[in-house]
C-alpha cells in the first residue's frame, strides 16, 4: 500500500517547517497528536528526511527501519494495531519525533461539496448536538482549501479530540456518521474530512485520467481556454470592483466575490491535487461522499465520470475496492403539478447507475431536503441511511442497507405491474393511503400522473385512464417530487425510469 511520492515541491507556505533543515526527519500533519490508526490492518506511515537517512518508527513494541530514497522520501508498514490506545508513534532519524495519544479504530474520509461540508453548527438542533458532543474517542481532522495543478503532499491541520468546542465547524454528516460507528462498535473513530463547498466532481480527478477519454474532451477544452484568456489585471480589476460594491453596502444586484479560477474548485485535477493527495494512502476503511450539485447540468457525463472518479480514488489508495457510500441528492426547486423534465433526476439516475461498481451504496433522501434550500439542516436523516451501508456491510449488523430499487415492469392491458428490489419488511405508501409519485406514458412519450396500488410486498400495480397501452413508468422523477412510496423499515423508494429517452 505504497504513498504515491510526487516528484513537485509543496506549496512554500506549507513546507517552511519541515525544510528548516534537510537533515530532520518530518511527517506530514496527517500523522499527529491525537491521530486515529485503522484497525485490523497494516497502515503506512511516511514523510521525509536526507537522502541516504535510516529512519525508525516504533509503537506498541512492534519497529520497523527503512533508508531515505535519493529524494529524501520514506516509508515502512506497521503491522495492524490492537483496538483501542491510547499509543505513542516514535519516529527516530538524525533527529526524533514523537506522536501522543494515537488511538486504533474506524478511520473514514468524508468528502464532496458544500453538504458535506456543512458544520454540525449550522443544522438540526445545533445547540443538543454541540453540548453532547463529548466523545474523546471521536478524532477530526480537516484538509484545508487547496486548488492547484501540482500535488500536494502536506497540508495545514492537525487531529482534534471530539469536544464541544472542536465539532461545531465539522462536517455534521461525517460527525453524526462517525458517532454513529462509535456508538455502535465501542472503537475509536477517526473522521478526515477534505470536502470543498460548490467543487464539481471533474476537480477530484487528475486531468490526465480525464483526458483519456472522448467524454471530457469539450470540457477540458473549455478549462484551457479559460485559463488561456484569465489575467492578473482582469482580476484585480473585478476584485477592485467587489470591493467597492461591499463598501457601498452592498446594494442590489448582488455581486459575487471574484475568484481565481486557476486554484478553484472546479478547474479540473484541482481537487485531487490539492486535498486528496495529501492523505492518499492513509490508512482507511472507506470513503462517505455528498456531491452531485455542481454537475447538475452534466448528468450525462457524470454517468462515466462519477465511477471513473470512485475507481481512480481506489487505484490512488492502493488499497482495494475500499467501502465507497455517497448521498443521493435532496429534493430541491419548486414542485411541479404535472409531470416535467427530471432536472436533478438526472444526476440521481446517474448516481444510482454508479451502484454497478463493487463495495458501493447510495443513501436516499428525497424526502429530506429542503425545495427553498439547497443545504437542507436535516444532516441526522442523511448519515443515518448511510450508516446503514457501513453497519450492514462492513461492520457485519443484520439490518437493511438499500433503499428499495426498481427491477422489472410487466405490462398488462392498460395496466404496468411493477417489481423492486432491496425491499425489507414491504412497500408502504407514508402518510396517505394513496400512493404517490408514479408517471406513465404510451408510446407518444407523453407522461400523465398515474393511479397506483400496492399489490405485494414488492409490487406496485399502475394505471391511468388515459393511456390505454402504457409503455414506459417513471417515479419521483422531478427535481422536487411529491412521492410517497417506502420500504416499512423508513427508507424511500429510490427515483427511478423504464425509459432511456431525455
Amino acid at each position: 500500500m505504497p504513498k504515491p511520492f510526487s516528484t513537485s515541491l509543496y506549496l512554500v507556505s506549507i513546507l517552511s517547517s519541515s525544510l528548516v533543515s534537510q537533515a530532520e526527519v518530518s511527517l506530514p500533519n496527517i500523522f499527529g497528536d491525537h491521530m486515529v490508526f485503522q484497525r485490523e490492518q497494516t497502515n503506512p506511515v511516511w514523510g521525509w528526511a536526507e537522502a541516504g537517512e535510516e529512519v525508525t518508527v516504533s509503537i506498541n513494541g512492534q519497529s520497523h527501519s527503512t533508508t531515505a530514497d535519493e529524494n529524501g522520501d520514506w516509508q515502512v508498514d506497521l503491522e495492524a494495531l490492537p483496538v483501542g490506545g491510547p499509543y505513542t508513534l516514535t519516529v527516530e532519524g538524525e533527529n526524533s519525533l514523537t506522536i501522543e495519544d494515537v488511538l486504533s479504530g474506524e478511520v473514514w474520509l468524508c468528502s464532496g461539496q458544500s453538504n458535506m461540508v456543512w458544520p454540525v453548527s449550522r443544522s438540526n438542533h445545533a445547540d443538543v448536538e454541540i453540548v453532547s458532543a463529548n466523545f474523546p474517542e471521536i478524532r477530526l481532522i480537516s484538509i484545508p482549501n487547496v486548488g492547484t495543478q501540482e500535488p500536494q503532499e502536506n497540508f495545514k491541520g492537525e487531529w482534534a479530540v471530539c469536544s464541544p468546542e472542536s465539532v461545531p465547524n465539522f462536517s455534521a454528516v461525517g460527525y453524526f456518521f462517525g458517532r454513529r460507528i462509535h456508538n455502535t462498535l465501542g472503537v475509536p473513530v477517526g473522521l478526515i474530512d477534505n470536502a470543498w463547498g460548490g467543487s464539481a466532481a471533474e476537480a477530484w480527478v487528475p486531468r490526465e485520467v480525464l483526458a483519456e477519454s472522448d467524454t471530457f474532451t469539450e470540457y477540458l477544452d473549455n478549462w484551457d481556454q479559460k485559463i488561456e484568456n484569465f489575467s492578473e489585471e482582469a482580476h484585480a480589476e473585478k476584485l477592485a470592483e467587489f470591493k467597492a460594491w461591499k463598501a457601498a453596502g452592498s446594494p442590489e444586484p448582488r455581486m459575487r466575490y471574484p475568484r481565481d479560477i486557476r486554484v478553484g474548485n472546479a478547474r479540473p485535477g484541482n481537487l485531487y491535487n490539492g486535498v486528496l493527495n495529501p492523505v492518499i494512502g492513509y490508512g482507511i476503511r472507506g470513503a462517505i461522499w455528498y456531491q452531485g450539485e455542481s454537475n447538475a447540468g452534466r448528468s450525462a457525463e457524470y454517468q462515466e465520470l462519477f465511477p471513473l472518479m470512485i475507481s481512480t480514488w481506489r487505484d490512488s489508495w492502493d488499497q482495494g475496492d475500499f467501502p465507497f457510500y455517497w448521498v443521493q441528492l435532496a429534493d430541491f426547486k419548486e414542485e411541479q403539478d404535472s409531470p416535467a423534465p427530471g432536472g436533478w433526476a438526472y444526476v440521481r439516475e446517474a448516481q444510482t447507475m454508479t451502484l454497478s461498481l463493487p463495495n458501493t451504496g447510495e443513501a436516499v433522501i428525497i424526502d429530506a431536503g429542503e425545495g427553498r434550500d439547497i443545504h437542507p439542516r436535516d444532516k441526522q436523516t442523511v448519515a443515518d441511511r448511510l450508516v446503514r451501508h457501513a453497519l450492514a456491510n462492513e461492520y457485519g449488523f443484520d439490518l437493511q442497507a438499500a433503499s428499495p430499487r426498481y427491477e422489472s415492469m410487466e405490462v398488462s392491458g392498460n395496466e404496468v405491474i411493477l417489481t423492486f428490489s432491496e425491499v425489507d419488511e414491504g412497500l408502504y405508501a407514508f402518510e396517505t393511503k394513496e400512493v404517490i409519485g408514479f408517471a406513465i406514458a404510451g408510446e407518444d412519450g407523453e407522461y400523465v400522473y398515474a393511479d397506483a396500488e400496492i399489490v405485494g410486498k414488492n409490487q406496485v400495480k399502475v394505471f391511468a385512464e388515459e393511456v390505454e397501452v402504457p409503455v414506459a413508468v417513471r417515479y419521483a422523477w422531478a427535481s422536487n417530487p411529491v412521492a410517497n412510496l417506502y420500504d416499512r423499515n423508513g427508507l424511500p423508494v429510490t427515483p427511478f425510469r423504464t425509459d432511456s429517452g431525455e
